[in-house]
């Protein structure tokens, strides 16, 4: 960020030199000169963080943005967790009924036919 070369005091304060037909043109027109400076770097100031500031809110706005995607991936995740967790469960308990009573259907059948 740019410097300003003078401050409200310096303005205020400023005294030119009396010349024929009052003051000084060349001092005034010299000090005028920095004057305008200062305000076109003040103004470049002012549209350098009024674009930062832009750029940091949409950069806040899509982290709050993702933030809310990971915490709905995770839900997801978590309840898909549970989900695959209880159908996993389901299919263990069949495989071990099939082994468990596997001999007792296959003498069960052939005492059928």
């Amino acid at each position: 960020m740019e410097k300003t070369r003078l401050t409200v005091n310096d303005i205020l304060n400023k005294e030119f030199n009396i010349d024929f037909k009052g003051y000084s043109a060349s001092e005034v027109d010299s000090f005028l000169d920095i004057v305008i400076e200062d305000f076109q770097t003040y103004n470049r100031n002012i549209d350098e963080l009024t674009s930062k500031i832009a750029k940091l809110e949409m950069d806040l706005t899509n982290a709050r943005n993702r933030i809310s995607e990971l915490e709905l991936t995770n839900k997801v995740a978590s309840e898909s967790k549970d989900e695959y967790n209880s159908l996993d469960l389901l299919k263990r308990v069949s495989r071990l009924e099939k082994a468990v009573f596997k001999d007792k259907w296959f003498h069960r059948q052939s005492l059928v036919i």
